[in-house]
């Protein structure tokens, strides 16, 4: 296999703590760039390939004269110009959502546990010295609606069978026979049937990518339809949930709770006075971030860089 001129780059605050994984497994294949945002764009000039780490400019785009292959660390797509680099004739792959999933669903079920055992007051409690409160709600029999049917849904699907949640869920495509035979959801729906789910399940937990479709798949209509129970929870993309409505519901008492690991713009502001209610939880973007999530990805990277170099097909295009 020859060696390619490998450029990876950063604009974002991206997982900083991952970084060095990253450069010594292209490092060890690769003749490595790393790119420095405040020299000339010219460092894309010699690249092969390119490592996407969060987001890339069409001036930074049109530098890569070289590049034939553009790798996503990630799963999301929507922070790059796909078609325009398509139109540069640049292969594009991400990392799908099996590279994260274990991370996601495993993070889903710690905000539901969290929000029926009602955390921040226990923590205020336990200072307090004030014992025996608050009471919880157990899991076993209430709906979990699990909006987007892929490989995180799947994995919050594994896990919450085993609490005893009763399992809806909602996709654009029906899963195999064998899939749907091992998660045994209690309802299989499509986004037709979205609004009847919504008003009798006790927790939403979306995941989907981000899309015109998706954009505010929970708008103000929607979350007008939940119980005054049910929670909300987010650990895919901010903008699929339209934070000022959901924001409002919180604050007039119309939904029970909500857990946010994602936002419409990151960071997240904080000073928002929904998100200091003791029924919501926030965490900065990091249910993906996990020792298996890296791992899966660099192997997903590492795999790609090969077949690219030997001519054969890239795995996981996207463009």
């Amino acid at each position: 296999m020859r060696k390619l001129d490998v450029l990876w780059y950063s604009i974002s605050n991206g997982p900083v703590e991952w970084y060095p994984d990253i450069v010594a497994a292209l490092a060890a294949e690769h003749n490595l760039i790393s790119y420095d945002p405040k020299g000339p764009l010219e460092q894309f000039a010699e690249a092969d390939a390119v490592v996407d780490l969060g987001g890339a400019s069409r001036t930074m785009i049109a530098a890569a004269r070289r590049a034939g292959f553009w790798q996503v660390f990630g799963t999301g797509v929507e922070h790059i110009d796909l078609a325009y680099l398509k139109s540069r004739g640049i292969q594009v792959a991400n990392c799908p959502g099996s590279s994260s999933c274990v991370g996601l669903g495993e993070c889903v079920m710690m905000f539901i546990l969290m929000l029926t055992r009602h955390w921040a007051e226990t923590q205020v409690n336990l200072k307090q010295g004030v014992l025996f409160k608050p009471s919880g709600r157990a899991l076993v029999g209430l709906t979990l609606a699990i909006v987007g049917f892929g490989a995180s849904g799947r994995e919050v699907a594994r896990r919450a069978r085993g609490f005893g949640l009763r399992i809806e869920a909602i996709d654009v495509v029906r899963p195999d026979d064998r899939t749907m035979a091992e998660l045994q959801p209690d309802f299989f729906g499509t986004p037709e049937d979205l609004d009847a789910v919504l008003a009798r399940c006790d927790f939403v937990t979306v995941h989907l990518h981000l899309t015109d479709a998706t954009r505010h798949i929970l708008d103000a209509r929607r979350l007008v339809l939940m119980k005054p129970t049910a929670c909300v929870i987010n650990v895919a993309r901010g903008p699929l949930i339209e934070e000022a409505a959901l924001y409002r519901a919180l604050l007039d008492g119309k939904l029970g709770g909500a857990a946010l690991d994602v936002f419409a713009r990151e960071p997240a502001d904080l000073s928002q006075p929904a998100l200091q209610l003791p029924n919501v939880i926030v965490t900065p973007h990091v249910s993906g971030q996990t020792n298996d999530t890296l791992r899966r990805r660099i192997a997903m990277m590492m795999e790609n860089l090969r077949r690219f170099a030997e001519k054969r097909e890239i795995l996981y295009r996207v463009a």
